[in-house]
């Protein structure tokens, strides 16, 4: 497992596609943050705070992972090294797992840089240091929990297709749907109860109070459980 790991992570910088994704990432975010006037500019808000980055990151994730992960299987197949990879004396699963802690491991690089905003925001605080860390750091192992799940999502998608376009569009489709369509969904019943239920079986319900920086083990339960339903289904399709 640990030599696709290493393999897969080395594809991605052994040319411009890790590169650029996670310089693409850092600059929207930088630009939307520092830069662009708006409800997410942080010199503007007034505040000791970078919760702009939690509010925007679940939806430049949407594009990032599916970026990132769209090559695990699809380019495996188009190539024809899926069935030697195959043959070797490794299970599924280590294959499944493999390529997709490469493809997490990669978001979670492209995250790392954005500690900068929390350093930035600390001594840009009146008095210097006065930011809520707690809330901060909360959010950021939110965020990680959530690029765990988009991450297991797409390479679930890349698993279904030898097109890597294709497996990009599927893992947008299924990362937003995940997201956000079970709230949509919602809106369309009057009961509480459904609306109550749809709204847990989505990530955004989840993520809105990990996002604040709380910590709720059933929301943790809950990102655990959807990442092995996707790795679970991926290691059943390698199957095929």
């Amino acid at each position: 497992m640990y030599s696709i790991f290493k393999k897969e992570l080395h594809a991605f910088f052994s040319n411009a596609t890790g590169y650029i994704v996670i310089g693409l990432f850092l600059l929207i975010t930088g630009l939307l943050l520092w830069v662009v006037p708006g409800e997410y500019n942080v010199p503007d808000s007034g505040y000791a705070n970078v919760d702009g980055l939690f509010y925007l990151a679940p939806w430049l994730f949407l594009f990032l992972c599916p970026a990132v992960t769209m090559r695990l299987f699809a380019e495996e197949r188009q190539a024809g090294t899926w069935e030697l990879l195959t043959t070797r004396p490794v299970s599924r699963a280590r294959i499944v797992l493999g390529k997709y802690l490469a493809g997490w491991v990669l978001v979670c690089l492209a995250l790392v840089p954005t500690v900068v905003y929390y350093g930035s925001v600390w001594c840009m605080a009146e008095p210097v240091g006065n930011v809520d860390a707690g809330a901060f750091w909360g959010s950021f192992i939110g965020l990680l929990f959530l690029s765990a799940v988009y991450a297991a999502i797409g390479t679930f998608a890349s698993s279904l297709s030898r097109n890597q376009v294709v497996a990009f569009i599927v893992a947008l489709a299924l990362c937003f749907f995940f997201y956000y369509g079970f709230e949509v969904t919602g809106r369309f019943f009057s009961g509480g109860a459904t609306v109550y239920f749809l709204d847990n079986l989505g990530i955004h319900a989840h993520y809105k109070s990990m996002s604040r920086g709380v910590l709720d083990s059933r929301d943790m339960a809950y990102f655990v459980a959807v990442t092995a339903l996707f790795l679970g289904a991926t290691v059943w399709r390698a199957r095929k």
